[in-house]
């Protein structure tokens, strides 16, 4: 297996930290995107070089255009460029929509459609000229069905699909995959603010009776960007134990 360049955004922590584990585990370069949480993404990036892979933390906002360019600049004198893509980076908004101001919904999209939009035109260029690549998108089930009091974040999520659709479309013929990985219910930080009585309610509302993990998550991604789906691109696996099917 040739080892590849991986880039997970929002890494320090939950799904972002699973899949940059399982892919520094199966061989590959992980650099561990992440905005705010250093101590966290430097804990990993440790843990993972003790296990002998290769891992690094990088400080980037995707919400910050400059900000990522110079993480893209960075990664193309280091390694010429990224070979997986993974933009997980995400903020939720958890409102009565009469309560959502605008200033909520720019920050929303701005982090989960803008900063996905940011990171792939960067990832591009080099993908195209190598003749291959891979990105996968983090949606939510929600961009699928919704969820009361989640408009923006919604929508921001629904818009990740048709993002991942169109794009596979485009970049088909230059040998690049693009994929989406919309995640049920996930035991993560995101959800932490549910109460007992919510998460009990959103189990119970799940066929397989619990939450999911952020390893199931993680496998599911790594399967997108590896060689075993290499005849899948413009779709949406939703690992949600059966919420929606």
């Amino acid at each position: 297996m040739k080892a590849k360049t991986v880039l997970i955004t929002g890494a320090s922590r939950g799904i972002g930290r699973a899949c940059a584990a399982q892919f520094a585990r199966e061989g590959h370069r992980v650099i561990i995107n992440y905005k705010s949480s250093r101590a966290q993404a430097e804990a990993l990036a440790q843990e993972l070089k003790q296990e002998g892979a290769y891992a690094r933390a990088y400080c980037a906002d995707v919400a910050d255009a400059a900000q990522v360019r110079d993480m893209f600049s960075w990664i193309a004198a280091e390694f010429g460029g990224v070979d997986v893509l993974v933009n997980n980076a995400g903020v939720a908004c958890t409102k009565m929509f009469c309560d959502v101001e605008e200033s909520d919904w720019d920050a929303v999209f701005d982090v989960n459609v803008k900063g996905m939009y940011r990171c792939t035109r960067l990832a591009l260029p080099y993908m195209v000229h190598k003749k291959n690549g891979s990105i996968v998108n983090i949606s939510s089930i929600w961009g699928i069905c919704g969820a009361s009091c989640e408009v923006a974040y919604s929508a921001s999520k629904a818009a990740v699909i048709g993002f991942t659709k169109a794009l596979a479309q485009e970049v088909g013929p230059s040998g690049i995959r693009v994929n989406c990985v919309a995640p049920g219910v996930i035991g993560t930080d995101m959800n932490h603010a549910l109460d007992k009585e919510d998460i009990a309610a959103l189990e119970e509302q799940t066929p397989l009776g619990r939450l999911g993990t952020a390893d199931e998550v993680a496998a599911a991604v790594c399967f997108l960007a590896g060689e075993q789906a290499g005849f899948i691109t413009g779709q949406v696996l939703s690992p949600n134990g059966g919420f929606v099917i």
